[in-house]
């Protein structure tokens, strides 16, 4: 067996904001195993390396898949534990090579088409004209549960958004989650959070920057909002790790990126913790392009999801390949008559 790479810079249509700053390209990095026999049939993975989030985005990662490259082809197994994109993207190459080379990573009613996966509508920051125009642009697709990412502007504007919203819509016809990405410091977090909540609003993904166990504790506690971990689960390895964090901070949600945190395996584990604290989850991309969000989707239409995902559309890039994913209003579909175009993969750049 081989392992192939190919770097790809994937391009924003439009700059997007985050509490990182922001983004106009993202690099990722696209896999391929295949039998040295046939190198036409390969199983294709995503590797979605995420700078300034991924446990492994240094000079680590690029060692790491070297070493999978060599015992891929010696037939050992690696250790990916503290490389999590490179896992889910080594699963996703090993689940659709294994499948048959068909782009189908899991089989069920999704990928014939009969079955959708809700999800809610991103509004990316930016001033608040921008984000009302974006918020009624997905409204009008069809989309009842909207997240905004805030902490980019300051916080009377993006309260005014939110009021400006429930002026117009009901928490019924609306629902409203919030993704500060730990941009609340400690002595604002509770009077947002209550403002929050009497606004509305569903819930706050990460209020405060990721690693104060004991306030994010204490949050939890007492916030009149449910607050939902997100950048926390990250650097997570083991399962001791994992269920200490769920058993000290008893967050009312968790947010799982399986690009984060350790691809199919690592995301079922923290479904597994989750639901025996009864603690509530729902599943995320991480700017994926087309091939990693395809494998992804593919795998959250097997689960027992009860609320609207935090899937991606394949629509923020101008360079994305072709997927079977497409959107009808807030129902992400899959089209079974179309796949990846494997003869314009066969065109990047590979390397090994």
């Amino acid at each position: 067996m081989r392992l192939q790479f190919a770097p790809y810079v994937l391009k924003f249509k439009e700059p997007a904001g985050t509490s990182r700053g922001i983004l106009t390209e993202k690099i990722t990095c696209i896999m391929r195993i295949f039998d040295e026999n046939d190198p036409s049939q390969f199983g294709i993975g995503e590797a979605g390396i995420f700078p300034g989030l991924s446990p492994e985005a240094d000079d680590r990662f690029f060692y790491k898949l070297m070493e999978l490259q060599a015992n891929v082809r010696l037939g050992r197994p690696t250790d990916l534990s503290h490389f999590p994109s490179l896992q889910f993207g080594f699963e996703q190459c090993i689940r659709d090579f294994s499948g048959g080379c068909h782009g189908i990573y899991y089989g069920s009613p999704f990928v014939l088409g009969r079955e959708h996966i809700e999800i809610n509508g991103l509004v990316w920051m930016g001033d608040k004209e921008e984000m009302l125009a974006r918020l009624e642009q997905k409204l009008a697709g069809g989309f009842h549960c909207v997240k905004f990412k805030i902490g980019a502007i300051d916080w009377r504007s993006e309260v005014d958004l939110i009021e400006e919203v429930r002026r117009r819509y009901t928490p019924e016809q609306v629902e409203i989650r919030v993704d500060a990405n730990g941009a609340f410091d400690m002595d604002q977090a509770l009077p947002r959070l209550k403002r929050l909540a009497d606004l509305g609003v569903h819930s706050i993904e990460q209020p405060i920057k990721a690693g104060q166990p004991a306030l994010m504790q204490f949050l939890c506690q007492v916030s009149p909002l449910p607050i939902a971990l997100d950048e926390e689960l990250i650097g997570k390895f083991s399962t001791e790790q994992k269920a200490e964090t769920l058993d000290t901070i008893r967050p009312q949600y968790i947010v799982i990126k399986p690009t984060l945190i350790g691809g199919y395996s690592g995301a079922e584990e923290w479904i597994n913790l989750a639901r025996e604290r009864n603690i509530g989850w729902w599943i995320t991309s991480s700017l994926e392009s087309n091939i990693g969000l395809n494998a992804l989707a593919q795998w959250v239409a097997t689960l027992d999801t009860t609320m609207p995902q935090g899937l991606g559309t394949g629509a923020l890039y101008t360079n994305n390949f072709d997927s079977p994913l497409h959107l009808e209003g807030e129902r992400l579909m899959y089209d079974p008559d179309k796949t990846l175009d494997r003869a314009a993969l066969d065109r990047l750049d590979w390397r090994e």
